[in-house]
């Protein structure tokens, strides 16, 4: 494929709807609960007890608050790990909530979830572990039929599922074999009744792993990757430039969707992705964690949300059934500085002038504000619905260009530019990009 050719076509990989709405979305909550909480593990091994696990004071209404409070749009709720309980009452397996004492084993926590959200007006989804450390059916055939029904139940009986979410973990079950995931079945299986939903899994085919548990942003973050690494992706694009091998390739690397990479790669495809971590050092709660710092968890957002991924961010109930209050306070403490800091766009009073560049892939903004002030964000944002294209970008504070103040790659659906810088001028400058360049209005704070 002719160079020209192929850069044309990279520029117009564009995402599905269910992809944008997911974008739109930006920052939700994961919550790990089960029978984990009640034996202080992370792994469950799938022969506890179903009597241990008894939270008596269970409000997911109190876990809504706190998560709007964080200015959260969605929660996504640990349906079952790899122990296997389930916190529906699931036909198919006894290892579930209706053996415990909660409710008298009558208790659906997943229905209370979903109601929780409705009425809070956020979106629900749920984590279902493929992995399967108590089902006898796991490590044979049968096991992914048993799947796709427990996938049934969850995806009909609690309402508009936005998130369905899947990890790679692949251990032994209880008879000392491992499974062979029907994905394209599960896949199947959500498309059909839940058509509007994404998926998440560390292959696509939606929504990707961004190849950490840290909160950790790469440089630049493209949403047009390589088939190769999300090999359940719908691919947009035919061919390869340059021959060559992409086996090497892993959620972990660095420059994914740089032009280096996919000048080798057999065809692109659009998957966003998604940055889930812990408000506190596990994912399940432990009495003696306490949350991470408020900075912590701010800087974690702006490098993700604003790096054109979205952010998952986990919140453990304590055994009560209840989000720690150190954990509600922070929760609290972090909406209101998001809120703060991006609260009053300096644009409204601005003088805007667009450079005479003759290019497409390159545009340039000169911002004049009528008064020096503290600029400690700019904000800029593609029209990804068109693709994303923008290779690489500076902000200035002066017109001296020998001094850029911030020197980017990407942008995507959001890149939050540090400034931090006094001054009462501004310029944008698109140095290179795909193809034509469709900035939304620009935002500074």
């Amino acid at each position: 494929m002719e160079f020209n050719e192929f850069l044309k076509q990279a520029a117009n990989v564009k995402p599905s709807m269910k992809q944008l709405v997911w974008f739109d979305t930006e920052f939700y909550a994961f919550i790990h609960f089960t029978i984990n909480t009640f034996t202080d593990r992370e792994w469950g091994l799938g022969d506890e007890d179903e009597k241990i696990f008894d939270p008596k004071k269970l409000d997911c209404r109190q876990w809504v608050k706190a998560i709007k409070s964080a200015g959260m749009k969605g929660m996504i709720l640990t349906a079952k790990h790899h122990d296997g309980f389930c916190l529906w009452p699931s036909k198919y397996t006894e290892h579930c909530i209706k053996n415990s004492p909660y409710k008298d084993g009558k208790g659906d926590i997943v229905l209370e979830a979903a109601q929780a959200c409705k009425e809070g007006g956020i979106k629900f989804g749920f984590y279902l572990s493929p992995w399967d450390r108590n089902s006898r059916y796991y490590g044979t055939d049968e096991y992914n039929d048993y799947f796709k029904s427990q996938l049934t139940e969850l995806l009909t009986n609690y309402g508009n599922i936005f998130h369905v979410w899947f990890d790679g973990a692949c251990g032994e079950g209880p008879n000392g074999k491992r499974q062979v995931y029907d994905y394209n079945g599960y896949i199947e299986t959500i498309r059909k009744y839940q058509p509007d939903a994404t998926i998440f899994s560390d292959f696509g085919p939606d929504v990707r792993w961004c190849g950490n548990e840290a909160g950790s942003p790469r440089a630049a973050e493209w949403a047009v990757v390589p088939a190769e690494l999300t090999v359940r992706a719908e691919k947009q694009t035919e061919g390869q430039v340059l021959k060559g091998n992409m086996s090497y390739i892993f959620s972990r690397d660095q420059l994914i969707g740089s032009l280096p990479t996919i000048l080798y790669s057999k065809g692109l495809c659009f998957a966003g992705s998604e940055y889930d971590m812990s408000i506190r050092k596990g994912w399940f709660y432990h009495a003696d964690q306490a949350p991470w710092p408020l900075e912590k968890l701010f800087n974690t957002y702006l490098g993700t949300v604003g790096g054109n991924a979205c952010l998952n961010l986990n919140i453990p109930p304590n055994r009560d059934g209840l989000f720690d209050e150190t954990d509600v306070i922070r929760l609290r403490e972090l909406g209101d500085l998001i809120r703060s800091s991006f609260q009053n766009d300096m644009m409204k009073d601005a003088t805007v002038t667009k450079a005479d560049i003759d290019s497409d892939t390159q545009v340039a903004y000169d911002i004049i504000f009528p008064t020096k002030r503290m600029v400690r964000y700019v904000v800029l944002k593609e029209d990804i619905s068109k693709g994303q294209k923008v290779e690489s970008f500076l902000v200035m504070t002066s017109e001296n260009i020998i001094a850029p103040r911030y020197d980017g790659s990407t942008i995507g659906h959001k890149k939050i530019c540090v400034i931090n810088k006094e001054t009462d001028f501004l310029r944008v400058h698109i140095t290179a990009a795909r193809g034509t360049v469709g900035l939304l209005p620009i935002e500074v704070y």
